[in-house]
């Protein structure tokens, strides 16, 4: 198996277009259970192998951002790395199927962008997988631009 990925780093943070209603909050420990379901289904998604994701981690150390529509509910999310040697690496980037199409996404991950660089991180470096123009034509709009294309090739035993 294999994938074709582009690797980007974020340059001037612009609004992607019209804010959804609701507002970014950060995840907290109450919504670990729901989080740890997305993780796995972005997962599954993208082709990637099940794993401990270390959410509960992530959202202790502030690493989950969630968008939340007018009625307070959880519709989109972003994670990210820690931050190394001023670098910091934005995935994943979820929203269920059946609220896609509305804003949450680019609204999340602009708000994260934003306050990545506000908190010193110099380099914020995201992958997307070049055969989904939805989150390529996103992430431009958000002032990502791309740095290099890569191959990630599984080999599985015979």
């Amino acid at each position: 198996m294999f994938r074709a990925e582009r690797l980007f780093r974020l340059g001037e943070v612009t609004e992607p277009g019209p804010l959804p209603a609701g507002a970014a909050r950060l995840a907290t420990a109450a919504d670990v259970p729901l989080l740890t379901g997305w993780f796995e289904t972005f997962a599954s998604f993208v082709g990637e192998p099940q794993r401990d994701f270390h959410v509960a981690d992530r959202v202790a150390d502030g690493r989950v951002l969630l968008w939340q529509d007018e009625a307070g509910r959880p519709v989109s999310m972003v994670g990210w790395s820690g931050r190394v040697a001023g670098q910091v690496r934005v995935a994943p980037v979820y929203t269920p199927a059946e609220l896609r199409g509305r804003g949450y996404a680019g609204a999340v991950v602009a708000q994260a962008s934003r306050e990545l660089r506000r908190s010193g991180s110099e380099q914020v470096l995201l992958f997307t997988d070049l055969a989904n123009p939805t989150s390529n034509a996103l992430y431009r709009r958000i002032g990502y631009r791309p740095i290099a294309d890569h191959t990630v090739v599984e080999f599985t035993a015979p």
